[in-house]
C-alpha cells in the first residue's frame, strides 16, 4: 500500500516537471503524426463551432462530421476529459466563476483565437508547434505573430491593471472544491473516467471506428501531461515579458526540436508525405494569425489546447472562451472561403525543399537555441520583463 501511494503521489500528489512533459508531449506528438495526424486544438473546435451554427440554421453542410467521429474534435474531447480526469486525481477540480470582467475577457479573447487560427491555418500547437516541426515555413511566421501579440496583450492586461483595477476582480466563486481536511471523492471519480477513456476505444473499435477511440487515448495524454506539468506554450511567450521567468520557454524549445526531428525522420524516410502539414500561410496569413490569437492567448490565460484542458479542471472563464473560438474560427473560415481571401494568405513552403535537409533541421535548432538562450538572458537581467 506504502508503495502504491508514492507512485500516486508522484503522478498527482505534486506537479510534474515542466521538461518532463515536454519531451512527453513532443514524443506523443510524434506518434499520433506517425498514427494519423499531429496535434492541433482549433480544428476540433472549429467543427465544435460548426455544429453551433448548423444547429442554428445558420449554415446548411451535409457533409459536416459529427464531433464523435471528427478526429480533431476527438482529440480535444480527450484534452478535455484527461484534464478533467487529472484535475479529479489530485484534488485539483473545482468550479471557478471568475469576476464578471474576466468571464468577459475570456469571451473576447475567443474572438481573437478563432480567427487567428484559421488565418495561420492551426493554433498556437498546430500552426506553430506541429508546423515548425513539419518544417513548414509558416511556424516560423506564427511564432513572430504570436510574440509581437503576447506582448501587446500584455501591455493590455498591465494598463487595465493601473488604469480599471475593479474591471476584473471581486466576485469570483467556486464550487464542489475537496474539502480543506483532505477527505474527498475526487480521486474515485477520477480513475472512474479514467477508466472510462481506456474502455472507450474498445467501444469505438466494436464500432467500426477504431482509429477515433486512438485520438481520444492521444487527447487524454496530452490533457493529463499539461494538467500535472502546468506547460503551457502561453507561459513560454507571456512570461518573458510578465516576470522574466523562462522555464516554460526553455520546455517549448526543447519540445519543438524533439518533435522536428521525430516529424523528419518520418518525411526523410517516406513514411509520411513532405507536404504534410505545411501550410499555405507562410506570409500575412502566418504573421497576422499569430499577432491575433497571441493577444487572445494572453487575454484568456490560456490557448487552444490550454483553453481546453483547463476549461476541464472547471475554469469557466476559458469555458466563454472555447465557446467564442469555436464560433470565431467557424464563422472566419466561411467568410475567407466566401471572399476567396483563403487562397491569398501565403505560400506553401517546405524547408528542406529551399534549405535542405540538414540546412532546415538546423535552422529550428538555431532559432529554438536563440529563443531558451533569449529568454534565459532576460530571466537573469530582467531586462525586457515588466516584473
Amino acid at each position: 500500500m506504502k508503495t502504491f501511494r508514492r507512485q500516486y503521489d508522484a503522478l498527482f500528489g505534486r506537479p510534474w516537471p515542466v521538461w518532463g512533459a515536454a519531451i512527453l508531449v513532443a514524443a506523443a506528438n510524434v506518434f499520433l503524426f506517425a498514427f494519423e495526424r499531429p496535434f492541433t486544438a482549433s480544428d476540433g473546435l472549429r467543427n465544435w463551432g460548426d455544429w453551433i451554427l448548423r444547429g442554428a440554421g445558420l449554415v446548411d453542410r451535409a457533409d459536416l462530421a459529427p464531433p464523435w467521429l471528427y478526429s480533431g474534435s476527438m482529440l480535444d474531447l480527450g484534452v478535455l476529459a484527461g484534464g478533467f480526469a487529472a484535475a479529479l486525481l489530485s484534488r485539483d477540480f473545482a468550479i471557478r466563476v471568475p469576476a464578471r470582467g474576466e468571464l468577459v475577457k475570456g469571451a473576447i479573447a475567443g474572438v481573437f483565437l478563432g480567427p487567428g487560427a484559421v488565418l495561420a491555418f492551426g493554433c498556437n500547437i498546430g500552426g506553430f508547434f506541429s508546423a515548425i516541426s513539419a518544417l513548414s515555413l509558416s511556424g516560423f511566421g506564427m511564432m513572430l505573430g504570436m510574440g509581437a501579440g503576447a506582448f501587446v496583450g500584455l501591455r493590455y492586461l498591465l494598463w487595465e491593471l493601473a488604469h480599471r483595477p475593479g474591471w476584473s476582480r471581486g466576485g469570483g466563486r467556486a464550487y464542489l472544491a475537496p474539502r480543506g481536511d483532505g477527505r474527498s471523492r475526487q480521486p474515485l471519480v477520477g480513475a472512474l473516467v479514467l477508466a472510462a477513456l481506456v474502455a472507450l476505444p474498445f467501444v469505438y473499435s466494436a464500432s467500426g471506428y477504431g482509429a477515433r477511440g486512438v485520438f481520444l487515448l492521444f487527447g487524454a495524454v496530452f490533457g493529463i501531461a499539461f494538467q500535472r506539468s502546468r506547460f503551457c506554450l502561453v507561459r513560454a511567450f507571456r512570461e518573458p515579458f510578465m516576470t522574466g521567468e523562462a522555464s516554460h520557454t526553455r520546455a517549448a524549445a526543447l519540445a519543438i526540436v524533439i518533435s522536428t526531428l521525430g516529424f523528419a525522420i518520418l518525411k526523410f524516410n517516406d513514411l509520411k508525405d513532405k507536404g504534410d502539414w505545411v501550410f499555405p500561410a507562410a506570409g500575412i496569413g502566418s504573421v497576422l494569425g499569430g499577432l491575433l490569437f497571441g493577444v487572445g492567448m494572453v487575454l484568456a490565460g490560456g490557448c487552444g489546447a490550454g483553453s481546453v484542458w483547463r476549461a476541464g479542471e472547471g475554469q469557466v472563464k476559458l469555458w466563454a472562451t472555447l465557446v467564442t473560438f469555436a464560433l470565431g474560427a467557424s464563422v472566419a473560415r466561411l467568410v475567407l472561403s466566401a471572399t476567396g481571401l483563403s487562397q491569398q494568405l501565403g505560400a506553401a513552403v517546405f524547408l528542406p525543399g529551399v534549405l535542405g535537409w540538414a540546412g532546415a533541421i538546423g535552422l529550428v535548432i538555431i532559432v529554438m537555441a536563440v529563443w531558451a538562450l533569449a529568454a534565459t538572458w532576460n530571466e537573469e537581467t530582467g531586462r525586457f520583463s515588466s516584473a
